[in-house]
């Protein structure tokens, strides 16, 4: 089991990329066109940077739905590979046979 603290540090940065989202897509909308004069891109530039870095949504971790593991983690299933072993062995996965011989 992870930290709490980690894991709720995890979803504030989500909740915070859900909120700044669109804000930071319109600054770096700015940016990219080249047709804009310089200064205003500029001035976008430092807007983004005012920004805080946890709005972005690259800090966001993937993680364990179950344990809050950080590694190791399926995108499809949103659970580690131990989790989907231990389900798996229980037989709660569908379609996944664990293999013993």
């Amino acid at each position: 089991m992870a930290k709490k603290s980690s894991i709720e540090k995890n979803n504030r940065r989500k909740k915070m990329a859900k909120n700044a989202g669109p804000k930071r897509e319109r600054l770096k909308a700015i940016i990219a066109d080249k047709s804009k004069p310089m200064e205003e891109r500029f001035a976008a530039t430092l807007k983004l940077a005012e920004m805080p870095r946890n709005s972005s949504a690259t800090r966001i971790r993937n993680r364990c739905e179950l344990t809050g593991r950080s590694r190791s983690v399926y995108r499809k299933n949103k659970l580690s590979r131990i989790a989907i072993r231990d389900l798996g062995s229980r037989g709660l996965v569908p379609g996944l046979v664990k293999s013993s011989w």
